[in-house]
């Protein structure tokens, strides 16, 4: 198996990483997420102008690797743009099933002046899955929608909902929305990003494709944006293990620095012992994707490691920092923050250690 990314893989890494670089660092990221939008028009659009809101639309040109690079590199930085959630994912599922004339709103996405959103989740599940209450109705050749999607990620912004609805034959089906045909509740979540609720009464919809069963490719879009989630938390766990062995290399106590003391070097080892058992997980989800195996069993695996790396680094990143790691002001916070919210998002990491077992049975033999 080959672990080495070509010329085009490693110069998309570092185009990204020079670009948010140059857009935030921990006093410019704070304005930006207090405002309303809570992210940066202006990124969006130099993140449009370099490709990256449209990864994945065609996989001939690239797929889960390249974009598991970047987010990656969103992760490291804390960008607050919607990547994933207002391009990626729902226009994936656009692409793979829309007809031509949905496949044309796709070049508004890439270009950043459109966004989308995918409004599958619904209040009281812990976990997304294929059971929803939200119905579609047929009237002659037109549909409504009704139900309530809640959480909804970038759907405060959304101008077109990618909604999933039950079908009056069975099986769930995917519709296009338009943001004025819909009622949304905007809020900010507790890591500074962005979602909304989403109401839908008698709202006008369109089929994306034929309306017929898409569990499927609900399924696989799910698992996808677990996978950049959970590469978007290596990213981050790289990032706050950094800023704590800066913090142990510089700060003094008793006359020396903290990294004199033994007892915390071993602590930060062992969160760098966590930060390789995320990222091997996380590449082994990603390459499993782009070998065209998306199965729901490795990203579970994948998932349940971030959660516990993802959980041990932050709390020991803001122990080993004391007091400072607590303000709002310095970074290391707000890491913890977007890795607890990434391990609650699709389920956490107890909710695939469930999964998993449901599953011991698959296999002759289990070590514990």
């Amino acid at each position: 198996m080959d672990f080495q990314l070509s010329d085009e893989q490693a110069l998309l890494r570092d185009t990204t990483r020079d670009l948010l670089s140059r857009s935030y660092d921990a006093e410019s990221r704070n304005k930006i997420t207090d405002t309303e939008l809570g992210w940066s028009r202006e990124v969006w659009g130099q993140l449009a102008d370099t490709g990256i809101l449209g990864l994945g639309f065609d996989p001939a040109e690239a797929g889960q690797i390249e974009i598991m690079l970047v987010m990656t590199e969103i992760g490291a930085r804390l960008a607050p743009e919607p990547i994933v959630h207002a391009a990626l994912a729902p226009g994936g599922l656009i692409a793979q099933r829309g007809t031509d004339a949905q496949l044309a709103l796709l070049d508004e996405v890439v270009a950043g002046q459109h966004l989308l959103a995918f409004a599958h989740c619904e209040p009281g599940r812990r976990q997304p899955s294929a059971e929803i209450s939200t119905q579609a109705v047929r009237q002659g050749d037109s549909w409504t929608l009704n139900g309530c999607k809640n959480p909804v990620l970038a759907g405060d912004c959304a101008d077109t909902l990618v909604v999933s609805a039950t079908l009056p034959d069975g099986g769930v089906g995917l519709f296009l929305v338009d943001s004025g045909a819909i009622i949304r509740h905007p809020y900010p979540t507790f890591d500074n990003q962005r979602g909304a609720q989403i109401d839908l009464d008698q709202a006008p919809a369109e089929p994306l494709g034929d309306a017929i069963d898409a569990s499927t490719a609900i399924r696989d879009t799910i698992i996808r944006i677990q996978s950049a989630i959970c590469a978007e938390a290596v990213g981050a766990m790289a990032e706050a293990l950094r800023l704590t062995t800066d913090y142990l290399k510089t700060r003094k106590q008793f006359g020396v620095t903290l990294n004199k003391f033994q007892a915390l070097t071993q602590r930060a080892a062992e969160m760098y012992v966590s930060l390789e058992l995320a990222r091997s997980m996380n590449l082994y989800a990603a390459m499993s994707i782009a070998d065209g195996n998306l199965d729901s069993v490795i990203a579970s695996r994948a998932k349940l490691q971030i959660g516990r790396s993802g959980r041990h680094i932050a709390q020991e990143s803001i122990q080993l920092h004391g007091g400072i790691g607590m303000t709002a002001e310095y970074p290391v916070g707000h890491y913890a923050a977007r890795l607890t919210a990434i391990d609650h998002t699709l389920g956490s990491a107890q909710d695939h250690l469930r999964v998993l077992t449901d599953h011991v049975d698959d296999y002759d033999l289990v070590r514990l």
